[in-house]
């Protein structure tokens, strides 16, 4: 269910008291846990944490580099993670240290779905976000995508 909102603002009004509550909890968590270079914004529908195009321009569908993201779908809500995504270490312990909460973990590529927010670990994705510089995150987008 992607979303017009032009403002995160805008985004969180538009959400059920629920849902609303969950997002912003894990906005929180999120945005106390954002190194330094990422920038909020509203892109592809939903709340996105990005590598603005002025830092890097290089991304292949000339839009910044998305580094996560969160988003109120349809049926559930998501944390979007590119950094577990595109590294095959980061994701096995990412995966390892999500089974030892002992939540039940849905998981898409990127995407950790739940229903509500005690379904999530919320100090785990604190620690993923906080897990990689913008430099950090460039250079495994880099070797993801075979330019490194």
């Amino acid at each position: 269910m992607q979303s017009d909102a032009r403002s995160v603002e805008e985004y969180l009004a538009q959400l059920s008291d629920d849902r609303r509550e969950a997002i912003e909890t894990v906005r929180d968590v999120i945005v106390a846990n954002l190194p330094e270079g990422y920038v909020e914004t509203m892109n592809w529908g939903m709340i996105s944490y990005e590598i603005p195009l002025s830092s890097y321009p290089d991304t292949y569908n000339g839009k910044p580099l998305m580094y996560a993201a969160l988003a109120s779908q349809k049926n559930h809500m998501a944390v979007y993670l590119s950094g577990v995504y595109s590294d095959d270490g980061t994701r096995d312990a990412f995966l390892d240290t999500y089974r030892a909460t002992g939540k039940k973990l849905d998981m898409g590529k990127s995407c950790v779905r739940f229903k509500k927010l005690d379904d999530l670990p919320v100090d785990l994705i604190g620690d993923t976000i906080a897990s990689l510089s913008p430099d950090d995150f460039i250079e495994v987008y880099e070797m993801a995508k075979g330019i490194r």
